[in-house]
């Protein structure tokens, strides 16, 4: 079992929830929902996150994905991270870490 990360807002997350899948505002514009491993987060967090309150770090269960994933480069940046090829269905979502 591999585990990836999103970070979300927490009202997002009460969304998903409700209708059973996770949906990120990337996945109609890019086609994928942007994910980390573990050793970054704190950089997304950094570059894309700072002073947004009410966070949520969805803990996601790889081996649970219905949705195809991909590791992928980021240039700016030079590291490979997890694209989820669709919506993230809720029992694939192991935990949920409240951040702020």
């Amino acid at each position: 079992m591999e585990n990836i990360y999103h970070i979300t807002t927490s009202k997002e997350w009460e969304v998903a929830k409700k209708d059973g899948f996770y949906v990120a505002s990337s996945l109609p514009i890019e086609g994928f929902i942007h994910c980390s491993k573990a050793e970054q987060v704190d950089g997304v967090l950094d570059r894309y996150y700072k002073g947004v309150i009410g966070l949520v770090k969805l803990v996601i269960d790889t081996a649970k994905l219905n949705h195809k994933l991909v590791y992928e480069l980021a240039p700016s940046i030079n590291q490979e991270f997890p694209h989820i090829y669709g919506s993230i269905n809720i029992d694939a979502v192991i935990d949920v870490v409240v951040l702020n």
